[in-house]
């Protein structure tokens, strides 16, 4: 099979050789910054790229002759250059702007495609176009976290169309999106989620949220029926520069930033970045604190023309209150709504010194290999291994209106391994006139975690009683009481999987994918088991305006492993993999100039193989859900220095076949997300500098339990930024919340009051 596949690659590389050449280079401002997001074009065809953040751009599958070249940017002057492409050779093009960084930045607010910006290669896990892809997704860029003052991962996510993030008792975070939720994330491309310490965003180029299931490519480790998140880190660049930041503000928030970057030999072949970030802030309820330190190298090293690599590490430490949990799942419960509960917005039954001690360490590697013209090499490696010390989850079971049962489950010591090795090969070759982009990919994925912990039940309190909240000395006073149990528990698989996409340029307009990947996947502890998975994918795209306007459709699937399960008269039942299948169709659109962009689409998630349980509490695997609805991002730049943001997502995700919960909603599962931004920059001359920014967030209510008697009420929140910037140096202020709302996640957690922000950063 080896040798089969590497005289195919070799036949097509040959081929692709002999037809066409490459053309590469960077773009660079005159004090030797990356220019990112300069357009460069092939004068006279259809093809073109757009500078990445490192400074560099590439043009394949050019056919032999000679071109003229533009580089250009909204405000600058185009450069051009004029080559000649040989077939199976690479031409080198370099341009450096009159303008050095910061002229660039302020040049940016005609058309801010920092903001919108959606080249990546990571979501199709190949150099796919917005436009040609025929999955929906969002990105959420550095420049407009910047932008929007954000200090939490939460933040982020808010940001995306159809997405509201909650957080839990564990120290994750969620998001919801599609009716479902996802606890697990991708970091550049590759698994690399943690469960129990938390996320920070200092290091972060930016988020990409990938809509639908998506396990044909991620598999079902990242994947859930509503999509994908993948966070990107950012990378060396071939300059010196950086930035430091300090940010202060309400509830006692300090957080300090620091990004340096700087080329390691006069050659600039290797490249060190470093970024840290120190951050506490205290909640506005009376329980709840939050420290965490992050220092995130990463290292980059040009071997040779065709081969690179990529080091990057990432140490998280933090000591934080884990947030209290509140059990109300059951089907009757004493409330209809969280703000019935009596205790009160701001109170809390525990004290602030219950802090857990988590600390992560995040490794990914990666080694780049152009194997020919045509063909590309990609082999990456992620491990994650957290640990905590202590742990300390509060939870709160109110077993009538007036009337809360306490306890604390102390985790520690708690260790989870996590690790990823992926490779993909990509490549384009044509078939007649027919133009083929391939990837062919494999990864392992392999999860180990062991577990020593205690359930401490503390107290049983009437609200209309005084009371005296728990703190750490009585929980620690009973863990060390030797009647107190300590229970031991461990989790572990693997999961391999073989995947395939082809896109198919049939013209220059209409363009297929067809993928399907293979997943094997083998539980490790409690007896074991293996469970293979086939998950297919096809899309088709039309574009109606060459390069600004195209129709899109989609057939996709996710898949999620599930473990035997005990009948009740003792026997074994062996479900199959949960599948979801999704249809999609939609329109995308990115006018010149950034002056319209975004996408509309509807989709139509099925399962119709959901385990289930009967009154007998015997299990089934014929259970059925829907989930539907309707998506809508936008992005615009109507005029000089605005730009907007919005967003809008409808769903309803309702089990269609179900023994008790039949024609009920998903819970958790918001039916009205909403998200909107408005920024400008004065354009006056002695204003300059100056911006402001408004916009907020609308989340409907949704049901917390699966009778959807209890729900979590809607709520809407309005933030408002003001900002002046000039050369090096930026002040910004930032007010989030400014009605006041009292307002909860989708769990039940209360969220911040009215609060302010205030930052300044520096440039180097």
């Amino acid at each position: 099979m080896l040798k089969f596949l590497t005289l195919i690659l070799s036949i097509l590389s040959l081929q692709g050789l002999a037809q066409h050449g490459t053309i590469k280079g960077t773009v660079t401002t005159s004090d030797g910054q990356p220019a990112e997001f300069v357009n460069i074009v092939l004068e006279k065809t259809t093809k073109g790229t757009v500078v990445n953040e490192a400074g560099h751009y590439v043009i394949n599958k050019v056919p032999a002759g000679t071109y003229t070249l533009t580089a250009s940017f909204t405000g600058l002057v185009t450069q051009k250059s004029t080559l000649t492409v040989t077939a199976g050779e690479t031409s080198s093009v370099n341009f450096t702007l009159a303008e050095d960084n910061q002229q660039l930045q302020e040049v940016v607010v005609s058309g801010d495609s920092r903001l919108v910006n959606k080249e990546t290669d990571y979501v199709a896990r190949m150099p796919l176009k917005n436009l040609e892809n025929p999955q929906v997704y969002q990105v959420v860029g550095k420049d407009l976290m910047k932008e929007q003052m954000m200090t939490d991962v939460k933040d982020v996510f808010r940001a995306a169309a159809g997405v509201a993030p909650t957080e839990y008792v564990t120290g994750s975070f969620a998001v919801v999106f599609r009716g479902f939720t996802n606890f697990d994330y991708a970091r550049n491309g590759m698994a690399t989620s943690v469960y129990r310490t938390g996320t920070e965003i200092a290091n972060l180029e930016r988020i990409e949220m990938i809509k639908g299931p998506s396990g044909t490519l991620f598999g079902s480790q990242v994947s859930t029926f509503g999509g994908a998140m993948n966070l990107v880190t950012k990378k060396p660049y071939a300059a010196f520069g950086g930035e430091v930041g300090y940010s202060m503000g309400s509830f006692d928030l300090s957080r300090a930033t620091v990004d340096i970057n700087t080329p390691l030999n006069e050659e600039k072949t290797v490249l060190l970045r470093f970024n840290a970030v120190n951050h506490q802030q205290n909640s506005s309820n009376e329980y709840g604190k939050n420290k965490r330190f992050v220092i995130s190298p990463s290292l980059s090293y040009q071997a040779s023309d065709r081969l690179s690599f990529l080091f990057d590490f990432e140490y998280f430490k933090s000591n934080a209150t884990r947030l209290s949990y509140t059990l109300l799942f059951a089907d009757q419960v004493p409330f209809k709504s969280t703000k019935d509960i009596p205790l009160g917005f701001k109170k809390s039954f525990f004290h602030n010194d219950l802090l857990s001690d988590a600390q992560a360490t995040k490794y990914f590697g990666q080694a780049k290999y152009q194997i020919s013209k045509n063909w590309t090499s990609t082999t990456g490696m992620s491990h994650v291994n957290e640990f905590l010390n202590h742990s300390y989850q509060p939870y709160v079971n109110w077993i009538s209106a007036d009337t809360a049962v306490t306890s604390i489950r102390h985790f520690g010591p708690r260790e989870r391994t996590y690790a990823n090795v992926q490779q993909n090969f990509n490549g384009s070759f044509n078939t007649g006139r027919f133009q083929h982009n391939l990837l062919i990919g494999a990864s392992y994925e392999y999860n180990d975690e062991t577990v020593t912990y205690s359930i401490i039940p503390l107290d049983k309190i009437n609200i209309n009683d005084s009371f005296e909240r728990s703190g750490l000395s009585r929980v620690n006073s009973i863990l060390a009481d030797p009647s107190t149990t300590a229970l031991h528990d461990a989790y572990g698989g693997n999961a391999l999987g073989i995947y395939v996409s082809d896109v198919i340029n049939w013209t220059d307009r209409l363009s297929t994918m067809l993928s399907l990947r293979y997943n094997r996947f083998e539980q490790t502890y409690e007896g074991g088991f293996v469970q293979p998975s086939l998950s297919p994918k096809l899309g088709i795209v039309y574009q109606i305006v060459k390069d600004q306007v195209s129709l899109f459709g989609n057939f996709m699937n996710g898949f999620q492993n599930q473990g035997p399960v005990e009948q009740p008269n003792g026997s074994l039942f062996k479900p199959k993999p949960v599948f979801a299948n999704q249809l999609e169709a939609g329109i995308k659109a990115e006018l010149p100039g950034n002056k319209l962009g975004g996408s509309i689409s509807y989709y139509h998630i099925g399962v119709d193989n959901a385990l289930r349980t009967d009154d007998a509490l015997y299990s089934f695997q014929d259970g059925e859900q829907v989930s539907k609805g309707v998506e809508v991002e936008l992005t615009a730049n109507p005029v000089s220095g605005l730009n907007i943001i919005a967003g809008y997502g409808f769903n309803e995700n309702k089990f269609t076949k179900a023994d008790v919960y039949e024609g009920k909603f998903q819970t958790q599962a918001p039916q009205h997300i909403v998200n909107y931004w408005f920024s400008y920059r004065l354009p006056f001359q002695n204003l300059k500098g100056v911006g402001l920014g408004f916009g907020g967030n609308y989340v409907s209510d949704s049901f917390v339990n699966s009778s959807n008697t209890y729900t979590i009420p809607s709520y809407q929140t309005i933030n408002a930024t003001a900002f002046y910037q000039k050369d090096k140096w930026k002040l910004g202020f930032k007010l989030n919340n400014i009605s006041n709302e009292k307002y909860w996640d989708s769990v039940g957690n209360a969220q911040f009051t009215r609060n302010f922000v205030t930052s300044f950063s520096f440039k180097f």
